[in-house]
């Protein structure tokens, strides 16, 4: 009766198995595990997150020194972008662009998959982590109040049983006695019953309280804490997993550029090969080609014979109006006007300040850009008087009138526009007659082909002109012992010479031409000729006899085809 039964302590290890005799060490092994796995994947996010603002920085910092270097002008006013090695930088700068896109899509998508995901995962798992903690707590507490009530009335039954064995005793000794009365033996017994069936009610409760307490514990150990550990083992293994899987994400998300960020970098190894100096060179000579004649052999002046000299015909600085000729330093500065400082030139609407051929050329460029704006007009012209049939034929869709204004508009803009066309065309025509003249005199004085315009006349007479052209682009002349006219200029735009440019395609004569005049060749129907340069919207195309031979034949008695 006094021996107290033990009370069985199943061995549980950290999840439900085998190895340690206090559940509640088990218990905070596993706490600590779970808040330890928890804080490693708030660090994960972390570090993830901070890794994408490395990425976002790095894609601005990259688009910030791709804005730094980008040209100002647009690519039609910029002369520069028309060399391979703008153009190649351009696209390096362009895929530079591309590459710091790809790193903002690695950016955002760790942002999203990993940082958002797992962040409100981890959410998630402290919740749940919180629920099955709160579930053990409960049971422990349970356990521990069905114990301390066991103990309580453990103890009751023993006091109880020390006291009924006390009264006993007393009764016995009092039975014993001669000098006790029979009342206080009476009592005595009476009072060891009592004291007796009280240790009996005691030894009752604590047996019903034991077995309550032992079926409590067997569930405590077999059934709910089992069940709260599996519970914490399966979310303690679903976060390892899903980190695992956040980590990959991390390589994923770079794996999925990797394709066009390899794009980016085979586009900057092609527009590294894309570079042409050659090309670059012959781009430098047509973009600044002058057009101008070469001027004549400066001839030996005898200052030895006191005798009036006649002006040579390439003597440069020889005032035309019979005035003495300038000496010393000013005369000297004169004769070497290529070397000189140029003067500032003053812009005109024709570009007459330009060179011959500068001033060809954007004569053209003003005249395409005419053109379509003059054919842009003519659309819109159409477009409303179809508008406004649609409005006379259906009163419901809109008011006819109410289009008269934009007619009319577009109207003025197109006499406008026609009226500037035929102004440019004059000057386009001035200055190709100027080209051709300098090429004649180039050609007369120098005994040699020219340097082929853009285009060419199908005769010669234009150079009868140039005595008038050369006027208003040069000094005056004197005239020359043979009794030719040499323009002398006041600028020089190159001292180089082109290089001879190779056949861009090759094409068949369709009709027989006779090459009559300045600057054109002959060729019989049938024949085979390399294209050097395509028509530039004058009508004639150069081209190259197998014999040899260059000029200028109608573009209208070719076959063209280019390589």
């Amino acid at each position: 009766m006094r021996e107290l039964k033990r009370i069985p302590t199943p061995r549980t290890g950290v999840f439900g198995g085998r190895g340690s005799r206090n559940p509640r060490d088990q218990f905070d092994v596993i706490e600590r595990h779970t808040q330890w796995g928890l804080d490693l994947l708030d660090r994960y996010v972390k570090f993830v997150k901070e890794r994408t603002e490395v990425e976002q920085a790095y894609a601005k910092q990259l688009r910030s020194l791709v804005k730094k270097y980008l040209p100002k002008r647009p690519a039609k006013d910029d002369p520069e972008s028309k060399f391979s090695q703008q153009q190649s930088f351009l696209q390096i700068l362009q895929e530079v662009n591309d590459f710091a896109g790809q790193r903002e899509l690695v950016a955002e998508n760790l942002s999203v998959r990993v940082c958002l995901e797992l962040a409100k995962y981890s959410q998630e798992m402290k919740q749940e982590r919180k629920m099955h903690f709160q579930e053990g707590r409960r049971a422990q507490q349970q356990l521990e109040s069905g114990f301390k009530q066991l103990e309580n009335s453990k103890r009751k039954f023993e006091r109880d049983c020390r006291e009924a064995e006390k009264a006993a005793q007393t009764a016995e000794r009092l039975d014993q006695d001669i000098n006790a009365t029979k009342a206080d033996v009476e009592k005595a017994k009476q009072q060891a019953h009592l004291r007796s069936h009280m240790a009996e009610e005691s030894k009752n409760e604590y047996a019903a309280q034991l077995q309550r307490f032992n079926r409590d514990q067997a569930h405590f150990y077999f059934s709910q804490m089992p069940q709260i550990f599996d519970k914490l083992q399966d979310m303690d293994e679903r976060r390892a997993t899903h980190l695992g899987a956040g980590y990959g994400l991390l390589s994923e998300a770079e794996l999925q550029v990797v394709p066009i960020i390899a794009k980016c970098l085979e586009g900057m190894k092609v527009a590294a090969a894309a570079v042409d100096a050659r090309n670059d060179s012959q781009v430098l000579i047509e973009l600044h080609k002058s057009g101008f004649a070469r001027p004549g052999d400066v001839e030996f002046e005898d200052f030895s014979q006191p005798m009036n000299r006649v002006p040579s015909d390439s003597s440069l600085g020889t005032p035309s109006d019979g005035r003495p000729e300038l000496r010393g330093p000013a005369r000297s500065r004169a004769k070497r006007w290529p070397f000189g400082k140029k003067n500032k030139t003053v812009v005109t609407e024709d570009f007459s300040h330009l060179p011959p051929e500068q001033q060809r050329k954007r004569l053209q460029q003003q005249l395409e850009d005419r053109n379509r704006e003059l054919q842009k007009e003519v659309d819109q012209r159409e477009a409303l008087k179809k508008m406004k049939d649609v409005y006379e034929k259906t009163p419901q869709m809109g008011d006819p009138a109410s289009l008269e204004p934009q007619i009319t508009e577009t109207l003025n803009n197109i006499e406008r526009l026609k009226l500037e066309v035929q102004k440019y065309e004059a000057w386009l025509a001035e200055a190709e007659s100027r080209v051709l003249s300098n090429r004649g005199d180039s050609l007369s004085r120098h005994a040699r082909p020219p340097e082929p315009p853009a285009s060419a006349p199908p005769d010669s007479s234009s150079s009868s002109n140039s005595g008038s052209q050369d006027n208003k682009e040069s000094s005056e002349e004197p005239p020359s012992e043979e009794g030719q006219d040499t323009p002398i200029y006041t600028e020089f735009d190159e001292d180089f010479e082109e290089e001879p440019a190779s056949p861009i395609g090759h094409c068949v004569a369709i009709y027989h031409f006779e090459g009559s005049s300045e600057g054109t060749i002959s060729m019989a129907e049938g024949e085979d000729l390399s294209l050097m340069e395509e028509d530039k919207g004058d009508g004639w195309t150069r081209v190259r006899r197998k014999q040899g031979g260059e000029g200028y034949v109608p573009t209208s008695y070719l076959r063209v085809t280019l390589n």
